[in-house]
């Protein structure tokens, strides 16, 4: 085998490593958000984790991905060791799709039957794929036309590497090295290494394929200690990416080293064991590509079954192995990891900013609850909500900005905009409750008073901003446009409630009914409370611009102001329920 041989196996195994990154990596840009959805709906039934996980597995075609993602998670604290378990065991077996796949490329015959070989119809596919890229208008189009073009340059990459080692079968020099595959052990060190090498159990499955179908020297007793050291070589990724992370999340590395080894040494030795006693008499026999996905097939269901049931003692070895440490309890709030995956990453910001948009509620909502019956205890929580919204805004800030270089589905790319513009609400609507927390305690130490009429303005004030502010949680969470809508009138409300309160201050200053110093505190705390309403609108109009794909807040609340009928319908309604009376 000469040096330009070489050349075109090393080049075929780039094209086929390139090839599936790219089209891996555009899968998961399709699958979106839902990844993310699907893990978080995990629950303690491993038969629903296993079909999870070789479901994602095969739309993703990585099992390697979903590890690093499962490794992220756990650092993260959204998921828990003993639900990636089950995940773990059906990423095994969604993996084999991989196999059978290109198990394909063997079919020959008429025009019709020739058409299932990957190698002819991933033509097709490229020139459909590149018809999407350069003329579809949709992003969608164009992503799902780079995973078509991406799996043929993968089917290229296979073709090369076989019409370069197709030589190797009247070689005996190649024929004297496959005899020492017949060491069983050996095998599994082979398979081991190469996979730990490229990091993928579908590219040296592909490779062993291709060695099956143009040589036809691999034997199934060759095979099958392999096919058995790739499902150990696959974990170097999840070894790899548990460097720096918590022992949580180091416990989904074990876990998964933990399944593939136990199950790579009881089947090989079962296999030789009974290839002992009772001779298979395949065993000798060539095999061919749909042979290695069959045992590769066989092997991880049998694992799978034979372990299934024992998904607590994995946790176990785990946690033997890795115990807990108190000094370690603390996890990321969005971990690295999950940036090699930016739809789960997207996700779990859009998440942290729901959880933002509660904590800035309670605080508004405590800030309301302690106006007149100041309470340190009630203050020092505002105060520690309010240093958790500065963390959230500057972490999701942060997240959002590494993955702005990244491509994104149309989804995820709406997301990341209605989140970058909400985060800088929900954080000012903590500085705004400090400012309403200084007004309380200016209200205590001062002893000041209000008269009857300024409390009952204060308090009717209070409830239209409870008012909002649970709309603006609601409709952010929940994504309800519809709602959305409603924030617009009732924000304008405010408005016209916070003017007529301060006018008809002012006329009870001049009656002497109310005094200047307390007129200060009003103005302030009628001010802050305007800037609330105006962010809880804020919150709203980006739920609804980002759904519509529009920017320009100015001119969406002006026409809509201006030009909607059931703006001034749902007004009326509002003011109707908060209206004070001008004195």
């Amino acid at each position: 085998m000469g040096i330009l041989d070489f050349i075109v196996v090393f080049g075929g195994l780039a094209f086929f490593l390139y090839g599936m990154h790219v089209m891996s990596t555009g899968l998961e840009k399709m699958a979106g958000g839902r990844l993310e959805r699907a893990l978080k709906k995990m629950t303690a039934n491993p038969l629903k984790a296993l079909a999870l996980g070789a479901g994602i597995t095969v739309a993703i075609q990585s099992s390697s991905a979903l590890t690093v993602m499962l490794v992220g998670l756990v650092n993260s604290g959204i998921m828990e060791i003993g639900q990636t378990i089950g995940v773990i065991m059906g990423s095994n077996i969604g993996t084999t799709f991989t196999a059978w796949l290109l198990s394909l490329m063997g079919i020959e015959g008429n025009i019709w039957i020739s058409l299932l070989n990957p190698k002819y119809f991933s033509l097709i596919m490229a020139l459909i794929g590149a018809f999407f890229i350069l003329g579809a208008k949709s992003q969608k189009k164009k992503d799902i036309g780079s995973i078509m073009v991406c799996f043929a340059v993968l089917m290229y990459g296979m073709k090369m590497m076989g019409d370069a080692v197709e030589p190797l079968a009247d070689k005996p020099e190649f024929t004297r090295l496959l005899t020492a595959f017949n060491n069983p052990i050996l095998g599994m060190i082979v398979g081991a290494v190469v996979t730990a090498i490229i990091q993928s159990s579908a590219a040296s499955v592909g490779i062993l394929q291709t060695l099956a179908i143009k040589t036809g020297a691999i034997t199934y007793d060759m095979a099958v200690p392999i096919i058995m050291g790739q499902n150990i070589g696959t974990c170097i990724t999840a070894l790899i990416s548990s460097i720096g992370v918590g022992r949580n999340a180091k416990k989904v590395a074990v876990v998964h080293i933990a399944f593939n080894l136990i199950g790579a040494v009881f089947c090989l030795a079962v296999y030789m064991a009974l290839n002992s006693a009772i001779h298979f008499a395949f065993a000798p026999k060539a095999i061919d590509a749909t042979g290695i996905a069959l045992v590769h097939t066989i092997f991880n269901v049998t694992t799978t079954v034979i372990l299934l049931p024992f998904t607590k003692l994995l946790e176990k070895i785990a946690n033997t192995l890795l115990p807990e440490k108190d000094e370690e309890s603390r996890v990321e709030f969005i971990d690295k990891r999950l940036l090699a995956t930016p739809s789960i990453a997207i996700a779990e910001c859009d998440f942290a900013s729901v959880k933002m948009a509660h904590i800035a509620k309670e605080t508004i909502l405590l800030c309301n609850s302690m106006l007149f019956d100041y309470d340190e205890q009630t203050v020092e929580k505002i105060r520690s909500n309010e240093d958790l919204l500065d963390e959230y805004e500057d972490k999701i800030g942060t997240t959002l900005v590494q993955l702005s270089s990244q491509a994104v589905s149309e989804h995820d790319s709406q997301i990341t905009s209605r989140v970058l513009r909400a985060i800088g609400d929900f954080e000012r609507l903590g500085d705004h409750a400090m400012n309403l927390i200084d007004l309380s305690r200016e209200i205590k130490q001062k002893d000041l008073k209000f008269s009857d009429e300024a409390m009952f303005e204060i308090k009717t004030l209070l409830r239209a901003i409870t008012d909002i502010i649970d709309k603006m949680c609601y409709i952010y969470e929940k994504s309800d446009i519809a709602e959305a809508a409603n924030v617009e009138p009732l924000e304008q409300v405010i408005d016209d409630l916070t003017d007529t309160i301060k006018n008809n201050h002012i006329k009870r200053l001049q009656q002497q009914k109310c005094t200047i110093e307390g007129g200060f505190v009003l103005q302030d705390l009628l001010s802050n409370y305007e800037r609330v309403s105006d962010h809880c609108s804020n919150i709203a109009v980006s739920v609804i611009e980002t759904s519509q794909g529009m920017f320009d807040t100015h001119k969406y609340l002006h026409n809509f102001k201006h030009s909607n009928k059931k703006f001034k319908e749902v007004f009326a309604e509002y003011w109707e329920n908060y209206k004070v009376s001008a004195e």
